[in-house]
């Protein structure tokens, strides 16, 4: 029976190896554990804040994309807005300068026509003035000589022609 001897359990020694391992896990959770499970949780906390930074960044780069995009529209808005006032503002210029340009030149017309017609009654004037002229020397003419009619004809003939020369 010696062979039981070997294979024998010892209770004390036994029960202080399950006390020195509580002993040894306490000590390892008390030192080690607990810090270590704190590290992580500080970690964890730490990446949920970033991941939680990185959102409401997103979302705030989603809110300024939208509010650009609205300036941006509304800017173009603005810009025809702008371009049609400057449109109609032109053609109502082009309209008052199209007009000016009709009176004046209405006005030019019609003192030119003034201005022929005055010449016309002064040509008309001048030309029964000399009509009176001629008819005077014609007359101062033939009461000079008796007129037969050859020189009814040449009278006639010189006086046409004095006309033309004048």
């Amino acid at each position: 029976m010696q062979t039981l001897d070997v294979i024998s359990v010892n209770l004390w020694q036994l029960l202080v190896s399950l006390v020195n391992l509580v002993l040894l896990f306490l000590i390892v959770k008390k030192f080690l554990y607990k810090p270590v499970k704190k590290m992580l949780e500080t970690r964890q906390s730490n990446i949920e804040g970033q991941y939680a930074a990185a959102d409401e960044a997103k979302k705030q780069a989603f809110a300024d994309r939208d509010a650009y995009e609205q300036k941006l529209s509304c800017a173009k808005s603005e810009a025809d807005g702008i371009i049609q006032s400057a449109v109609s503002i032109a053609k109502a210029r082009e309209k008052e300068i199209v007009a000016a340009a009709r009176s004046d030149a209405e006005s030019i017309m019609r003192q030119a026509e003034e201005q022929a017609a005055l010449e016309m009654r002064k040509a008309e004037g001048v030309i029964k003035e000399e009509i009176v002229d001629v008819s005077t020397k014609l007359t101062e003419k033939l009461l000079e000589r008796e007129i037969n009619s050859k020189d009814h004809k040449k009278l006639i003939d010189s006086f046409i022609d004095e006309i033309g020369d004048e």
